[in-house]
């Protein structure tokens, strides 16, 4: 069961609501990982009073396809979901909502991740923040384009590793260190 969803919207939406029809009748999912973003008030130290998202709509879509078929590519994932705001917004207000469900853990998360990674590097957004000292388009972090190249240097190794990493961090709970059963009291 691979099904995504992609939306971009100008309304607001209800995570709540959100991750649970993501999980809704699927039995088979094991863990649920998500990322909400929001604006901020602030940033590289200048104050923010709002800001305006725009995209190239068709293109965006696709674009986010792309991104969670490719995390479908490297991870066994059950669903996953992409909601992405546009228009202005103010700050508090929640901008992006990125869930992916597995059967495990270890995979959910690395999935997330790797889906928010190249959300930020790779889809056509733009983004102008309104602040005190007027307004102005911001560009991607240093450290947004080197998060999303590290899943880059070697797709093949990274899709083992990536399992892997997935399998060991789920098999964490089985180790001597988190008991299955309570302890017996004296």
């Amino acid at each position: 069961m691979n099904r995504s969803t992609i939306r971009i919207q100008t309304e607001d939406f209800d995570v709540g609501q959100e991750l649970a029809a993501l999980r809704a009748g699927d039995a088979g999912a094991g863990a649920v990982a998500s990322f909400l973003g929001l604006v901020r008030d602030v940033n590289a130290g200048a104050g923010v009073t709002g800001m305006t998202l725009e995209h190239y709509p068709g293109m965006t879509e696709k674009s986010l396809q792309a991104i969670v078929d490719a995390a479908q590519e490297r991870w066994t994932l059950r669903r996953a979901l992409v909601i992405h705001r546009v228009g202005a917004l103010l700050p508090c207000e929640q901008i992006v909502l990125v869930a992916v469900s597995s059967a495990h853990r270890g995979e959910a998360f690395a999935a997330c991740e790797f889906i928010m990674d190249y959300l930020k590097t790779r889809a056509p957004f733009w983004k102008r923040e309104e602040g005190s000292a007027g307004a102005a388009w911001v560009d991607a972090r240093e450290s947004d384009t080197a998060a999303a190249a590290r899943w880059e240097t070697n797709k093949q190794t990274n899709k083992q590793t990536d399992r892997q990493t997935a399998k060991s961090i789920d098999q964490a709970g089985e180790c001597e260190a988190f008991p299955q059963a309570a302890p017996a009291t004296p």
